[in-house]
C-alpha cells in the first residue's frame, strides 16, 4: 500500500494582495479597450427602449381586453 503524504497549501496574505492587484490591474486594462457610447447614443437607444416598452404594452393590453371580452360574451 503507498504511504500518500499530506501537501501543505501554502495561503500567504502576500499571494492573495497580489491576485487582487492583479485582479484590479487587468480589469482596468481591460476597460480601457471598450469603446464607450456617447451621451446621444444613450439618449436615442433609452427612448427606443422607452417607445418600445409602450408599443407592447399597448399591444398586450389590447389583447388582454379583448380576450377578456370575449370570453366574458362566450361565458356570460
Amino acid at each position: 500500500m503507498a504511504k500518500v503524504s499530506a501537501v501543505k497549501v501554502k495561503s500567504d496574505k502576500n499571494s492573495k494582495v497580489n491576485f487582487i492587484k492583479n485582479f484590479v490591474r487587468e480589469a482596468r486594462a481591460e476597460l480601457k479597450k471598450v469603446t464607450w457610447p456617447t451621451r446621444k447614443q444613450i439618449w436615442y437607444w433609452t427612448l427606443i427602449v422607452i417607445i418600445f416598452t409602450l408599443v407592447v404594452s399597448l399591444y398586450l393590453g389590447v389583447v388582454d381586453f379583448l380576450l377578456a371580452w370575449l370570453f366574458s360574451a362566450l361565458l356570460g
